[in-house]
C-alpha cells in the first residue's frame, strides 16, 4: 500500500495513472460513500453520485495541486456532487418527506440495518438544511476535524463550528419533540 505522497507523485505520472487512481478509488470508496449516502440517503443514488464522484475526480486530476489532502480534495468533490444532486432533486421530484415517508425508506432500504434510534437520527438529519447536514454527518459520523471540513466545504472553522452546534440543537430537538 503507497502512502499519500507516493500515490500523488504516480498520479502526475502518464504510465502511473490509472494504477494509482484504482488504488485511489479502493482506498477511499467506502469511506466516501457513507459520507454521500447520509446526504442522499438511498443507496442507489449514493452508487450514482460516487461514480460521479470519482468520474469527475478523474477528469480533474491535472487540476489536483496537491495543496490539500487528496481524501480532502476527494471529500470536496463528493459533498459538491451530493448538494447538487440532492438539489437536483428537491427541484424535480418532490417526494414524500415527512418523518414516516423518512422512516419508511430506510426501513425498506436492504443496506439499512438500524434500529429505531438510527432511523429517528436519519429523520431528525434529513431535516436540517443541506450544507448543515453535510458538516453534521462529517464530524459525527467521519470524525473529521474542523480544519479538514474548512477545506473541504470552503469556509471558516467558526462558520463549521457555529453549523454544527446548531444541527446538533436541531437533532436534539427533534428527538425531544418524538418521544
Amino acid at each position: 500500500m503507497l502512502n499519500e505522497q507516493e500515490i500523488i507523485q504516480q498520479l502526475q505520472q502518464s504510465d502511473m495513472r490509472e494504477k494509482a487512481f484504482e488504488q485511489l478509488v479502493r482506498e477511499y470508496q467506502e469511506p466516501i460513500y457513507w459520507q454521500i449516502r447520509r446526504l442522499v440517503l438511498s443507496h442507489e443514488d449514493a452508487d450514482d453520485v460516487l461514480q460521479n464522484t470519482f468520474l469527475k475526480a478523474w477528469s480533474a486530476l491535472d487540476t489536483f495541486r496537491g495543496e490539500a489532502k487528496i481524501s480532502t480534495w476527494l471529500f470536496r468533490i463528493a459533498i459538491n456532487e451530493s448538494l447538487n444532486f440532492v438539489e437536483k432533486k428537491k427541484q424535480h421530484i418532490h417526494l414524500d418527506e415527512s418523518e414516516s415517508g423518512i422512516a419508511n425508506m430506510l426501513q425498506s432500504d436492504p443496506y439499512f440495518d438500524g434500529n429505531e434510534t438510527q432511523i429517528k437520527l436519519q429523520q431528525a438529519i434529513r431535516q436540517l438544511p443541506d450544507k448543515q447536514r453535510a458538516v453534521f454527518n462529517m464530524k459525527y459520523f467521519q470524525e473529521m476535524k474542523y480544519e479538514e471540513m474548512s477545506i473541504v466545504m470552503k469556509t471558516s472553522v467558526g462558520a463549521l463550528k457555529a453549523s454544527y452546534h446548531h444541527a446538533v440543537k436541531k437533532i436534539t430537538a427533534f428527538f425531544d419533540a418524538n418521544d
